[in-house]
């Protein structure tokens, strides 16, 4: 399995001209998933660290482009690292909106933490899964199928903070700042 390093990632935004607001909301993404992560793997669970890492940091690839061409960015970010020769990485990516299979492990895997992860960042602040829904839906639910659609995301999302934070020792409106601070790449 190929994953870029920090270096790597961050050059790979370099390329795409990432814009520093969307940089930084995937900075703090990836240091919620770090988090996450780092507790999950002390709680026993089997997780590459590195493999969220760069899923988080890199989950917007393809989201500045996407405001002029209408793109599924997680779909062509996914590809996008596909086609770079991360694959796994990709494959997390394409997956940061909407998982392929909720709850298909009998653990939480990577790819449920850096999609849970991006709920929780607002622009490049933590908030509850209140709030980020009520400005999902504002921002991007146009029809009333869309709401709908965009509300069995969110409940299936309110059971996947569920399960993750089953094995952590800390409330999910309380992340740890000392640990999230640590954890933000720089």
């Amino acid at each position: 399995m190929l994953i870029p390093l920090q270096n790597e990632c961050f050059r790979l935004l370099k390329k795409v001209e990432m814009p520093d607001h969307i940089r930084n909301h995937s900075r703090w993404v990836c240091g919620v998933a770090l988090v996450l992560t780092d507790g999950l793997i002390s709680a026993g669970i089997d997780i590459n660290r590195k493999l969220v890492f760069a899923s988080a940091l890199l989950h917007d690839i393809t989201k500045p482009r996407s405001f002029e061409t209408g793109e599924n960015h997680a779909q062509t970010g996914g590809d996008y690292l596909t086609d770079l020769g991360f694959p796994e990485v990709g494959d997390i990516v394409r997956q940061h909106v909407t998982l392929d299979h909720y709850f298909a492990a009998e653990t939480p895997d990577e790819a449920e933490v850096v999609n849970y992860a991006d709920k929780r960042v607002l622009h490049d602040r933590i908030v509850p899964l209140d709030d980020r829904m009520a400005y999902i839906l504002n921002r991007y639910a146009k029809t009333r199928k869309h709401q709908e659609l965009l509300q069995t995301l969110w409940d299936r999302t309110r059971v996947l903070e569920k399960r993750i934070f089953s094995y952590l020792d800390f409330h999910p409106d309380i992340i740890p700042p000392g640990l999230l601070e640590a954890a933000l790449p720089s």
